[in-house]
């Protein structure tokens, strides 16, 4: 009878590991128990990789104004790209200043189902975004034409480290990031990281929930 206890108790745990490092078809429930429920006013967002398509951004700047022609969203595996692109770095820090600064021009757009989702949550309660932008205005300005409405807030911290204090400062207990290193930063200091799955965060496990999409995240959102 022991020993069948202790098997049990092994299974429960296997279940909850697996879920944390591979995620359940729906982020909110597992065999029909409710595993989260994230109030609005307790998780703030990226922006870059999260909110826009700043990688779709780049690859059409790339194309249209550099002749860059053979590059796939797919072929960016590393978040820093001059690790994965065999792309001068003179061109990588121009199109990246472009983006930053001409988010209109460079084609920016909303990754799908984030304005949705964004503006049903701006409806109950005030968005955050947190960046590592050097700046925020090119990009506030963007959001606020885009999700029409400007009670937002946006805070550029310059550094990706920067990000935990902010976060801790504003009470946020929930961060969408796409920056592994950095959601492995937050879940050291509190804060319950969620990473939204790209290419380029996809090499190694991490004690996080992994978010594939918009749709996922709003089962996980009490609106």
């Amino acid at each position: 009878m022991l020993l069948e206890i202790c098997k049990g108790c092994f299974a429960i745990i296997c279940n909850i590991i697996s879920w944390f490092h591979k995620g359940s078809s729906d982020p909110t429930e597992e065999k029909g128990v409710k595993i989260m429920e994230i109030r609005p006013g307790s998780i703030a967002f990226d922006i870059d990789g999260v909110v826009t398509d700043t990688m779709g951004s780049f690859i059409k700047v790339a194309r249209e104004q550099f002749g860059i022609d053979e590059m796939r969203k797919e072929d960016i595996t590393s978040y820093w790209i001059e690790e994965c692109l065999p792309l001068p770095e003179e061109i990588i820090q121009e199109i990246i200043s472009r983006i930053l600064n001409d988010p209109w021009g460079t084609g920016l757009t909303f990754i799908p189902g984030a304005r949705d989702l964004l503006i049903r949550l701006g409806e109950v309660s005030r968005l955050t975004f947190v960046t590592a932008r050097p700046f925020k205005e090119p990009i506030e300005e963007w959001l606020v034409q885009g999700l029409g409405n400007s009670d937002i807030e946006v805070i550029a911290t310059g550094a990706h480290d920067a990000k935990g204090q902010v976060l801790l400062e504003l009470r946020r207990d929930y961060f969408v990031e796409d920056h592994l290193e950095t959601c492995r930063e937050l879940y050291e200091q509190g804060i319950k990281a969620m990473v939204f799955d790209q290419p380029w965060n996809r090499n190694g496990k991490a004690p996080f929930r992994r978010v594939r999409n918009w749709q996922e995240i709003a089962k996980v959102l009490s609106i």
